[in-house]
């Protein structure tokens, strides 16, 4: 039983992951940029947002989900303005030499912008929400039930990132300066126009 509510958060975690949205696409300009390290990093902060939203939701926080449901539209707000921001640095950052290695503070900057990133979309917690009280999972249910699903949720975003990260970084030599830079334009500017949306809706 607990390996079949183990399957079902791996499986959830990875659909929830999968879709190619900002996240995915900050992914693959950082793997291509800068390895499968910094791109993997950057997945598993968003990972460990869903690990937090999923939590929340299984084990009816209401504090928690209450405080965040009625912030949404300032935490949207700020979520659409840092991903602009995210657009236009994209946008106007070049690839780096070959010999410039990254520093620690870069990788621990790459797992919490994308962690604060997915934070500041509460749809994600509403989604989790609807989904666990289709399952009969919630505030009532069982405790160590919740915390499996919980964990396979994390464990199916982490698997999910790990496959892109490493797909993108084969792909990596494939790619030289002038294409990375015109990779850095393109996502930058989808990166934007999301973050617009964002503000707009």
């Amino acid at each position: 039983m607990h390996l079949f509510n183990f399957l079902q958060g791996m499986i959830l975690g990875f659909a929830i992951a999968a879709p190619v949205g900002p996240i995915g696409l900050l992914c693959i300009r950082r793997t291509l940029a800068h390895g499968l390290k910094l791109g993997f990093l950057s997945g598993l902060g968003a990972a460990a947002a869903d690990g937090v939203y999923s939590f929340v939701a299984a084990f009816g926080v209401t504090a928690v989900s209450g405080f965040l449901l009625e912030h949404r539209l300032w935490l949207q707000t700020a979520g659409s303005i840092f991903l602009f921001y995210l657009g236009v640095t994209t946008f106007r950052s070049r690839p780096p030499e070959p010999t410039v290695t990254i520093k620690r503070e870069g990788f621990r900057s790459a797992w919490l912008s994308t962690f604060l990133l997915t934070l500041t979309n509460p749809m994600t917690l509403m989604a989790f929400a609807a989904i666990f009280a289709g399952m009969g999972i919630g505030a009532a249910s069982d405790y160590r039930q919740a915390a499996i699903i919980v964990c396979g949720v994390f464990i199916g975003s982490m698997l999910w990132w790990f496959i892109l990260s490493n797909v993108v970084n084969q792909l990596r030599g494939r790619f030289d300066t002038k294409r990375l830079i015109w990779i850095n334009r393109l996502s930058g500017t989808i990166i934007m126009l999301l973050g617009v949306i964002g503000l707009l809706l």
